[in-house]
């Protein structure tokens, strides 16, 4: 599972900082997660390949989360896409969305569907055999969800040196690796356990921006092993966080806490800082296992 982080900045693009957009690699899923300003040339920058693009998921529609879409779906035309491309975010992504594409006359050259949400409750948004992704309900000023995506559990892993004993052909192989016990020519029967290992333990990741302190999503994403929460303020400022509905570092350590993650990511930050530092200085006094995002970071957990 990789992360990269094409911008995690509050509000207004600035030349050295972009606001939010992620690329989340999932079992070999690429998924754009929320789509400001930028976006397309972050891509770029970072060498991630357009093509591989089939799923872009929309938290708000606050300009610094969404602004980039329309510029990236034009693009995409211009590059001859034929793939479908899925859209999922709050309901008015698609009218917004459609009105631009309308009034420049610039209409895809692929399919585009969009999946619009209004929910108040956790749902799932996407499945298929590997990866399943469920809304994270939050509290901002606008209708807004994060995301919570979760890799399915795998097959089980080959003990080579077990079927190599058993003399079994390698055209068994997926058929072992799915979990089935096998029958040699002899008659006997050979567990499966005693063929192949457990499988690797799927990994899951939760997108949480922008929200204010809100202990009600703990329960969705209890054992996560990465979280990215906001944390637009440091604690100088917390006074601010009723008025904007974000969340300091602080706070959102003492979520990464009691929902038991095993990794913090904060991003979001305002641009009234001069440094970063700070957050993930404030952020460790509650959870230790803290790391910093930043415009063009890439973040791996295998």
């Amino acid at each position: 599972m990789n992360l990269t982080i094409l911008g995690c900045y509050a509000a207004t693009p600035r030349t050295m900082t972009n606001p939010t957009s992620q690329v989340l690699e999932m079992k070999n899923r690429m998924f754009l997660i929320d789509c400001g300003e930028g976006t397309q040339v972050q891509l770029r920058k970072h060498k991630l390949k357009f093509s591989r693009i089939n799923h872009v998921f929309i938290s708000h529609l606050h300009g610094d989360h969404f602004y980039g879409l329309i510029g990236l779906i034009s693009t995409f035309s211009l590059l001859n896409r034929q793939a479908d491309l899925h859209v999922y975010g709050p309901k008015g992504v698609k009218e917004v969305t459609l009105l631009q594409l309308r009034l420049s006359a610039s209409w895809t050259s692929y399919n585009l569907y969009f999946h619009e949400l209004d929910s108040k409750e956790p749902q799932v948004v996407f499945e298929d055999e590997k990866v399943i992704v469920s809304t994270i309900p939050l509290k901002h000023r606008v209708y807004t969800n994060g995301y919570l995506f979760q890799e399915k559990t795998g097959d089980r892993k080959l003990n080579l040196d077990a079927v190599k004993q058993y003399g079994i052909e390698t055209c068994y192989y997926n058929k072992i690796k799915s979990g089935s016990d096998m029958k040699l020519e002899d008659g006997r029967i050979i567990n499966n356990e005693l063929l192949t290992f457990d499988p690797y333990p799927p990994k899951s990741y939760a997108f949480c921006s922008d929200t204010m302190y809100d202990e009600t999503i703990i329960s969705l994403i209890r054992d996560v092993d990465v979280l990215y929460h906001e944390s637009t303020f440091l604690e100088s400022e917390q006074h601010l966080c009723e008025k904007t509905m974000h969340s300091t570092a602080k706070q959102a350590a003492t979520i990464a806490l009691k929902a038991n993650a095993k990794n913090l990511i904060l991003g979001h930050f305002s641009t009234r800082y001069g440094a970063i530092e700070p957050f993930k200085e404030e952020a460790e006094t509650i959870f230790a296992n803290t790391q910093l995002a930043d415009d063009g970071k890439l973040f791996e957990f295998n």
